[in-house]
């Protein structure tokens, strides 16, 4: 059966990497695959927080795709387009720029999925004034909601993990993540120029004429933006207060969906077109592929050899924790991995004598997934979310075109992590 898990895998995300069928076909057949071949029964798939589909991802992106959908007739995104293009005062590559700003911000206090849904039709909308291809900016964005996501505890999935098995809180990574984050994303912002060279020639005629429009003018619904805007903010509210409120997430994004679906009125065809179906699915057989990996021992085995690799030494633990979770969670989704090592990095904390070297194992395997997220274009669920709102928009990103720019960025952000992990928690300590 391990060898099954291995092989099915291994076929489908060839055929996800090639595109030489469609990746929803290609994670659906894989599952349908393991499945049937009893490599994981029903139970697993579907009803085992470990190796099953993660439905509070799938619900958190059902949800947020309702709302996104309804907030579209108000007229925000052309809003915050030109007020966007206005500000950086039509120059494409301070669009960028500003936007991934942005979006950095906003997943550090939302989530980085939720960031995504929201900034891409801004971006969309930007590119097609501007009259350029939005592909490398929205693949930017990609990078910033990673990076920009790992400074919280709520802003990636992974960290969420990390924090309940290791019982950090909201203050703990605001105070040890963010600093590392802000040095990255003024990296990030700072290679843009280079990293998409080539990508930031915009007619001057359609530039002028972004820059004669009024924002304002933009807003088409008033009432219902007033609507989205409360409902909104009570949906943040509740992302930033979960611990508190004790409702995951998901039920956050179910309940503001369920709420302005009835304030607003909608139609069950207007909000229903708005979901990215494809994506969701697509999710749904990458998660039980994972499983049986997770369920044949695979996945477990890799970090257990990873763990066992160091010999008791913090410094060489911590660097290998930061690269190998960088590496397997671009191949395999930072949130079943980081699901999987925890409890092995909890025995490798527990094994160690100096109490904040332990910890910086913690911190050593949330950069690693979180940075390492970038490194494919399935390496984060955000990753997957911004392919498919691409593809929906007849601007399609490949796999390869999002992975070539993805191991740059993934190998200068841990590049980078590597030497403050060594200097706060070894050399300054």
């Amino acid at each position: 059966m391990t060898v099954l898990a291995i092989a099915v895998f291994a076929v489908a995300y060839l055929l996800i990497a090639t595109e030489r069928i469609p990746k929803t076909a290609a994670a659906l057949g894989g599952a349908g695959i393991v499945l049937a071949a009893g490599v994981v029964g029903s139970d697993e798939a579907f009803y085992s927080h470990d190796t099953g589909v993660d439905w509070d991802v799938i619900f958190l992106l059902l949800g947020m795709m309702i709302i996104v959908g309804i907030l579209r007739r108000t007229g925000a995104f052309e809003f915050t387009a030109i007020w966007a293009v206005k500000r950086a005062q039509g120059s494409p590559l301070r669009v960028m720029v500003l936007l991934v700003l942005l979006t950095a911000v906003a997943s550090a206090f939302l989530d980085n999925v939720t960031t995504v849904l929201l900034i891409a039709p801004v971006t969309l909308l930007v590119c097609d004034r501007l009259g350029i291809n939005p592909v490398p900016f929205l693949i930017a964005e990609v990078f910033a909601s990673n990076i920009g996501g790992a400074a919280t505890l709520i802003g990636d999935p992974p960290n969420i993990i990390i924090g309940s098995r290791a019982g950090l809180t909201f203050n703990d990574f605001l105070v040890h993540m963010a600093p590392i984050v802000v040095v990255e994303v003024a990296v990030l912002a700072l290679v843009l120029r280079w990293l998409f060279r080539g990508s930031f020639d915009a007619d001057p005629q359609r530039i002028a004429e972004v820059l004669t429009l009024s924002e304002r003018e933009a807003i088409r619904d008033k009432r219902l933006l007033v609507k989205c805007g409360v409902v909104l903010a009570l949906v943040f509210a509740g992302f930033i207060g979960h611990s508190v409120f004790h409702l995951d997430p998901s039920v956050v994004a179910l309940l503001g969906a369920g709420i302005l679906v009835l304030v607003s009125g909608s139609r069950p065809k207007d909000y229903l077109a708005a979901v990215e179906w494809e994506t969701l699915l697509f999710f749904a057989g990458l998660f039980i592929m994972i499983g049986a990996l997770v369920h044949t021992g695979v996945i477990g085995h890799l970090a257990r050899l990873a763990a066992d690799a160091t010999g008791g030494n913090a410094l060489l633990a911590v660097m290998l924790i930061l690269v190998v979770s960088a590496v397997l969670s671009g191949i395999i989704d930072n949130i079943p991995y980081v699901a999987t090592m925890s409890p092995l990095v909890a025995g490798m904390v527990a094994d160690l004598p100096d109490p904040g070297q332990g910890q910086a194992l913690w911190w050593a395997l949330a950069l690693g997934a979180d940075f390492g997220g970038n490194l494919t274009a399935i390496g984060a669920s955000a990753n997957v979310v911004m392919l498919g709102i691409a593809a929906r928009e007849g601007t399609p990103i490949t796999f390869w075109e999002f992975t070539r720019k993805g191991a740059v960025v993934t190998l200068i952000t841990v590049t980078l992590a590597a030497p403050y992990l060594w200097l706060r928690y070894f050399l300054l300590a």
